[in-house]
């Protein structure tokens, strides 16, 4: 793969051209269009971690998008600086890496645009129902599930995030026409994690590309377009290593100290699970294990002074600097990780994490399993994501049997004319033009999709609203 062709700055369709004042590249252009969406705005009151929390602190997916932006951002600029400075690809200059970094910015805060309500409990749900329910639902006296092709019915057993934002940001976010925000094809690869149909997932490949779908079938179409513009064709596309990256970072460091700031996980807990000799035996080498070993000394060192200086919780404080530390650490970790391994990404053969590859994985990984421990397993988080689980069945007990029939000759019931009337206007249009001439069969998978595309535009307290309105909770 070559840069030329990588940053392709190519978009759906032809815009009026821009006004000779505007000096913004084509990638800086891209960021004004996401934040002044309405899709972007809507991640505030999505969870992060806690869904539908009450508190400030607390990330939500907006903050958190925030953050891997600038963590991706960093990431583009001291990787690449290393490569232009040690003259590793003879292609890579300043203007290039400038760009590298405006598209890893608007990456980060794309990169959960297409979540549903409720994190990635969510996405489970969904997926969940359709395995449970497809094959009971009957389309002129056939079960739907006979109707699909293989590819459809996997895209809605395999229902992942990642998929649905290529569709959100090509298609759904209906605002000039029905090609969505109009970003170009660099941007929208590098936000393919999983460049893979829903047919094509294997989990025991070893090469992470093939751990998820990256895109539907009613997107294969532009899908082979956009890879096939940058040159990333059957492989990864060089700077989602980075995305993935950030992304990571992110999460690792900002859950610990949510969860420790919520009451799920103390100072000495926290502690006592890093001295765990599980983590430290799963160091790479005597490198990394000091490495490792130093985060666990400046930790306590934190704790110390914060107690030293008489903070009044000198256990959330010491966190809070530590947090600071490890970031700055693992984000190194990365861009090692990314240019000792350069050749290999734009070879398109790395099948890996970055981090997998740095002394920053035993280290990325024991935080990781630390919150899993001490939050997603808490009674707390389980009754939380019991209820957002009963809010997004319900929701798709009532609407999905509703959008078999219609736009069909079947006559619908008066309330599933009311239910379809809910869907949102620009959901229903963006149908109606994806949909037109195409055969019934396929009509019914677009139909089976506006569903998941009308909960997955959903925040988490609009879907909550929506159950209770419609259960007559007042």
């Amino acid at each position: 793969m070559k840069w030329k062709q990588l940053l392709c700055e190519k978009r759906q369709s032809v815009s009026k051209s821009a006004s000779k004042t505007d000096l913004r590249n084509e990638f800086q252009k891209d960021y004004h269009r996401i934040i002044c969406s309405a899709s972007f705005r809507r991640l505030q009151d999505k969870a992060q971690v806690f869904p539908l929390d009450k508190s400030d602190f607390v990330r939500t997916r907006l903050t958190h998008s925030l953050e891997v932006a600038s963590f991706a951002k960093s990431l583009g600029q001291t990787a690449f600086k290393y490569l232009i400075d040690n003259k590793k690809d003879e292609e890579l200059t300043t203007e290039i890496k400038e760009k590298v970094c405006s598209i890893l910015e608007c990456a980060g805060l794309l990169h959960d645009i297409g979540n549903p309500p409720f994190g990635h409990f969510g996405e489970d749900s969904i997926r969940n129902w359709f395995k449970n329910n497809l094959s009971k639902i009957e389309f002129n006296k056939i079960s739907v599930e006979k109707c699909l092709n293989e590819q459809m019915k996997k895209d809605l057993y395999n229902f992942e995030g990642n998929a649905q934002a290529l569709r959100l940001l090509t298609k759904l976010h209906f605002l000039v026409d029905e090609n969505g925000m109009h970003l170009t094809y660099a941007l929208l690869n590098t936000l393919i994690k999983y460049p893979v149909s829903s047919c094509e997932i294997n989990k025991r490949s070893g090469n992470i590309k093939d751990k998820k779908m990256g895109y539907y079938w009613a997107e294969q179409e532009l899908f082979e377009d956009i890879t096939t513009s940058t040159g990333a064709t059957n492989c990864r596309y060089p700077l989602t290593f980075l995305l993935e990256a950030a992304d990571d970072i992110a999460y690792h460091t900002a859950d610990i100290e949510d969860a420790v700031k919520k009451g799920f996980l103390s100072y000495s807990q926290l502690l006592e699970e890093l001295h765990s000799n599980v983590y430290i035996e799963k160091c790479a080498d005597e490198q990394e294990q000091q490495s490792y070993k130093k985060a666990i000394d400046i930790l306590e060192t934190k704790y110390a002074k914060a107690k030293e200086n008489g903070l009044p919780n000198p256990e959330f404080n010491a966190v809070q600097n530590w947090i600071i530390y490890v970031q700055g650490l693992l984000l190194y970790c990365a861009s090692y990780g990314f240019t000792k391994n350069y050749q290999s990404i734009m070879d398109g053969t790395f099948t890996r994490e970055v981090m997998t590859v740095s002394r920053g994985n035993a280290l990325s990984e024991a935080l990781g399993n630390i919150t899993c421990k001490y939050v997603f397993k808490s009674c707390e988080i389980c009754k939380t994501e019991i209820t957002a689980g009963n809010i997004i069945n319900f929701l798709l007990d009532k609407f999905v049997p509703a959008v078999v029939n219609y736009d069909t000759d079947n006559e619908l019931s008066p309330m599933d004319k009311r239910i379809i009337y809910l869907i949102s206007d620009n959901y229903r249009q963006s149908y109606k033009i994806y949909s037109e001439g195409k055969g019934e069969n396929e009509k019914l998978y677009l139909r089976l999709l506006l569903v998941t595309d009308y909960i997955c535009g959903m925040t988490d307290n609009f879907a909550k609203r929506t159950y209770q309105e419609l259960n007559g909770i007042i």
